[in-house]
């Protein structure tokens, strides 16, 4: 578990009571709440009275959100549970555009005086911004979509499966650590589900519901002799899926090391592999300095895409408009101008993507009614887009807009936020195994770990979870403290090879932050295995004394 997850997690676990407290949720519930949907007729009457009474005070344009969002959390730890939490938001958020300017309201107030009520303050807060003399809003076109619905296609709605069959499931695998040796454990299952309501004055009413999973642990394994400790986290992907995905599936290994889940994830499995991890961790050898050709798993590979590829294409910051919270972007305009800015090798292809089945970011509208896409970024190495909304497609020469934009609940106003951005597979047939076999000196990450990266995502350091030495094309065995640096330019044309289809995966980020005040959102980063030549490796060894 990342260390934001970690205390985002735990935080949970320390009594429902605090959860209404906290942006994104509400009150506690009875888990059979969560299965009674909000009906679509009451929630088109709705919108229709936010929109006409938008206009009549004077909007040019408008939109509702109706929101219901819940979540539910099973935390445990050894052989007790910590916590079972379910939490429900409700409400709507109105957003206008008035003489020029966007202006915004929200209230838990769900009733037809309620909404009228909050159109009207968001016409006020936009005719109050209008006074700033800011530039005019302009929006890209959008065609109304009409009466129309979309929902992640789930096998198994994690919210109808009782919590006793969710706690069995992590009590059975902290059993199976402690039972391979761990001194430690914790598991945690996660689940999302997002009721969307969106209407607008393009003539759009979307209703969506869309689901998300997350399921994790650490183990942690102690040398009394040494005073030492090391943890394996799970490989776990948090995903756009239901319950099915913690129904186990075949997994593979490469040349032994450990397994690699792809649609399905066995935590069983995971857990005994990552206690044995844990114990080998302890006696590993510490990484000598240099230079080193790196084999980069996508359990890994996926968080250096995030932060080195996927922040600087945002365009809000490449603007400017994120500088004073999460910072900007060394892809300025002019590189995207010029046609040939040289990102990476020509094996670097980028996608931005909302429609990939099981990722964190599919949807089939965003939060201001369009029609989610895929498009390139990053094509044969060369930076040729971003990422944008319909305020931000006519800066870039668009003519309608990217479809990435999100809030994180119905009391927060929808920006840009990021797609999942994933690395394309290698067009010629190529597995991990070998590429391995064409690594002289090498490392082999699994597993995402530490990392820091500049204001411009331009210079950065990256850990991991699980390192191998390579050797004359074989695993050689396990290494420790270990990252690399690199600047991102440097780093990704260092890319010289990308396995094939057959080895993609997606990893992802089930809550990260942006905006001010800041929001959270779920994304995935899609590749298959990575080489890079040459990467600068140093030791992270603490040394006490």
């Amino acid at each position: 578990m990342r260390r934001r997850d970690f205390i985002f997690l735990t935080g949970m676990g320390a009594g429902a009571l605090v959860l209404p407290g906290m942006p994104g949720f509400g009150k506690t519930i009875d888990p059979q709440e969560a299965l009674n949907p909000v009906d679509t007729k009451f929630k088109k009457e709705l919108s229709d009275v936010g929109l006409n009474a938008a206009k009549a005070a004077g909007a040019s344009y408008a939109d509702v959100r109706i929101g219901r969002y819940l979540n539910q959390f099973v935390i445990t730890r050894e052989n007790r549970v910590l916590n079972v939490a379910n939490t429900e938001s409700y409400g709507i958020g109105v957003r206008v555009i008035a003489n020029g300017c966007w202006g915004f309201a929200a209230t838990n107030e769900v009733t037809k005086d309620g909404i009228a009520k909050a159109a009207k303050r968001a016409v006020a807060v936009a005719k109050a911004n209008a006074k700033i003399g800011s530039p005019p809003v302009q929006l890209a076109p959008q065609k109304g979509y009409g009466e129309v619905s979309w929902k992640t296609p789930i096998e198994k709605n994690a919210f109808e499966v009782p919590i006793k069959e969710k706690v069995d499931l992590l009590l059975s695998a902290n059993a199976a650590a402690m039972a391979g040796g761990a001194n430690f454990v914790n598991s945690t299952l996660f689940a999302v589900n997002e009721q969307k309501y969106f209407a607008s004055t393009d003539g759009s009413y979307i209703d969506q519901d869309v689901h998300r999973l997350f399921p994790n642990f650490t183990v942690t394994k102690i040398d009394p002799t040494k005073g030492a400790f090391e943890t394996r986290r799970s490989l776990s992907s948090p995903v756009g899926m239901g319950y099915e995905y913690l129904i186990p599936s075949a997994s593979e290994t490469v040349q032994g090391v450990t397994p690699r889940y792809k649609k399905r994830y066995d935590i069983l499995e995971d857990i005994k592999f990552a206690t044995k991890q844990a114990g080998e961790k302890l006696t590993a050898k510490s990484v000598d300095p240099g230079k080193y050709d790196l084999v980069l798993d996508p359990s890994h590979l996926w968080l250096t895409i995030h932060e080195s590829v996927g922040h600087p294409t945002e365009l809000d910051r490449v603007l400017g408009y994120e500088a004073n919270f999460a910072g900007t972007s060394f892809l300025t305009l002019d590189k995207w101008k010029s046609g040939n800015f040289k990102f990476g090798s020509d094996k670097v292809n980028v996608v931005g993507d909302k429609t990939q089945v099981g990722s964190l970011g599919a949807v089939g509208y965003d939060d201001e009614g369009v029609g989610t896409k895929k498009w390139d970024i990053i094509k044969d190495g060369v930076l040729v887009n971003y990422q944008a909304i319909r305020d931000q497609a006519h800066i870039i020469g668009l003519k309608e807009s990217q479809g990435c934009c999100y809030a994180q609940n119905w009391q927060d106003v929808q920006f840009q936020r990021m797609p999942n951005v994933s690395l394309q597979p290698g067009k010629t047939p190529l597995s991990v195994d070998n590429m391995i076999k064409n690594v002289e000196k090498g490392i082999y990450i699994i597993g995402d770990g530490s990392f820091s990266i500049d204001q411009q995502r331009y210079n950065f350091q990256f850990g991991g979870q699980l390192f191998y030495e390579i050797k004359d094309g074989k695993i050689a065995g396990m290494m420790n403290d270990v990252a690399y640096q690199a600047n991102t330019q440097e780093f990704w044309n260092s890319c010289s090879a990308v396995c094939d289809e057959n080895d993609y995966r997606l990893g992802g980020s089930f809550n990260d932050g942006k905006g001010q005040p800041s929001q959270s959102s779920a994304v995935s980063h899609g590749s298959s295995t990575a080489l890079f030549k040459g990467v600068n490796v140093i030791n992270t060894k603490r040394k006490i004394g």
